[in-house]
């Protein structure tokens, strides 16, 4: 039924709830996991000095560094269980970054954790998740995460 699977990650171990979820997902269906992290930085107005423009080019090396070794050992986990893997770190708004990857990649679903903060709908999906349902075109697996994980 499912032949690729996003997951959008964020380096919390509430995100990484859902991941027991995909695995069983991809292990019955023989589906590729996408793993996704959205690296989300504003950009420096362009009025600063030139120093300011090289801190953030820093920031964003460094953000995209660390989302690179974080999604290679969730990655080796994975494979070591059969199931193909590959990683995308994407620079934008989360949700439509999300959305986005999902329609490139032809993902048949997206699976996710939500972190319950804020609001009414956010209440039970997550401002993210919430984003997400309100403009997604393909089926979702989000668990709410209500505690944080150790």
């Amino acid at each position: 039924m499912y032949k690729n699977i996003l997951v959008p990650l964020d380096g919390s171990k509430r995100a990484e709830a859902i991941l027991p979820h995909v695995e069983g997902l991809a292990l019955q269906n023989n589906a590729k996991v996408i793993l996704l992290q959205v690296v989300e930085v504003e950009i420096p107005g362009g009025s600063g000095p030139f120093s300011e423009l090289s801190r953030h080019r820093e920031k964003v090396e460094r953000l995209t560094e660390e989302a690179a070794s974080y999604l290679f050992k969730i990655k080796a986990q994975f494979e070591q269980k059969g199931i193909e893997t590959i990683t995308r770190i994407v620079y934008g708004a989360i949700a439509n970054s999300v959305i986005v990857t999902a329609e490139q990649e032809n993902a048949d679903l997206i699976a996710l954790t939500s972190h319950g903060k804020g609001g009414l709908s956010r209440v039970f999906y997550g401002s993210v998740s919430a984003g997400i349902l309100q403009q997604v075109d393909r089926p979702l697996l989000i668990i709410r995460s209500r505690r944080p994980i150790l």
